[in-house]
């Protein structure tokens, strides 16, 4: 069964754009074209806005509300950062609020480094941080099942537990190879520069992930403060 993927959100009924096998509008890693008398732009902080008659009139008697929806031109901010290509497929990248300000005036948007980070096999969770920082860092869940099949091919002790794993110098060094080959993908001000492994798998229950698995950021940060605070040398 052929599945395209589009974009959308109720206040704008609810779709903007998506993927159509027909006429070569259909591209993996996009949500699609956007469709006919829809205008969508790009903001200067990548934030995607949209204009049309599928764009709601407003909140019912949340006038303050609407009006921190809607620009004064009727553009509705979607509250998602995106980029158009050259052929006009629109690409969610993040979501606005967990974007993040380095120190140095720098913006960071976290989903997109996770998600490339995530392609590695050693990496099973990355929560990506750095707001108010001098640079953005990692707290890293290694993938601990292949970390063991790794060492076992390898030949290498890297000890019995999660802790040993997360504390082993071998497993650190090849998790540090594996952050400087995909911190080629991005900017300087992006690349993470420091990181540190987490002992335990991230979960629901231990209070790491949502019911439909995304990162609760604030949660992780204080589970870990004391390796948040080891990276960014506030021991």
């Amino acid at each position: 069964i052929p599945v395209m993927e589009g974009y959308g959100l109720t206040e704008t009924s609810p779709v903007i754009s998506v993927n159509d096998m027909r006429n070569g509008g259909f591209r993996i890693g996009t949500v699609g074209k956007v469709l006919e008398g829809i205008d969508v732009k790009i903001a200067e902080d990548g934030e995607i806005l949209c204009k049309g008659p599928n764009v709601m009139i407003g909140y019912y008697k949340e006038v303050e509300k609407t009006n921190e929806a809607l620009t004064p031109e009727g553009y509705f901010h979607t509250g998602d950062i995106g980029e158009i290509d050259k052929d006009g497929f629109l690409k969610i990248t993040d979501r606005k609020k967990e974007m993040f300000k380095t120190s140095g005036g720098k913006y960071v948007a976290p989903q997109v480094l996770e998600n490339m980070f995530k392609q590695s096999r050693f990496i099973e969770q990355i929560m990506v941080i750095g707001d108010g920082e001098k640079m953005p860092a990692a707290l890293i869940q290694p993938n601990f099942e292949f970390l063991k099949e790794w060492a076992t091919r390898k030949n290498i002790n890297i000890g019995n537990t999660n802790e040993d794993m997360a504390t082993n110098v071998a497993v650190i060094e090849r998790i540090q190879k594996e952050v400087d080959a995909v911190n080629e993908n991005f900017g300087n001000w992006e690349k993470i520069k420091r990181f540190e492994l987490t002992p335990n798998s991230w979960s629901i229950d231990a209070g790491h992930l949502t019911p439909t698995m995304k990162l609760k950021r604030k949660n992780i940060k204080e589970i870990y403060i004391d390796l948040y605070n080891k990276i960014y040398e506030k021991l």
